[in-house]
């Protein structure tokens, strides 16, 4: 579907078809790009986040690891070696 729209004092003006169409509603943020071609692209704010969660979901590590009970057995191995370590220089220097 085409829609036209007009520029009017700096301001553009979407239809209302075009609006309801998209989504668009009163007070939504939009984020305009110019392609390569020089035309425009826009999509609302709420489309951008959607389309940076998919992308950043698919980089995601798989969902059967529990990436902060692993910190927490790497820092407890880690704390239990340190604990080690100084329990045998206690050991070697106070004896």
């Amino acid at each position: 579907m085409t829609y036209h729209a007009k520029v009017v004092s700096g301001q553009i003006v979407l239809p209302l078809e075009l609006r309801r169409d998209a989504g668009i509603e009163d007070g939504d943020s939009l984020v305009i790009e110019i392609n390569p071609d020089g035309g425009l692209s826009m999509k609302t704010y709420a489309q951008v986040v959607r389309e940076v969660q998919s992308e950043f979901r698919s980089m995601a590590k798989p969902a059967d690891r529990n990436l902060v009970d692993e910190l927490l057995a790497e820092r407890r191995a880690a704390a239990a070696r340190e604990n080690t370590e100084i329990e045998d220089w206690r050991t070697r220097h106070t004896a």
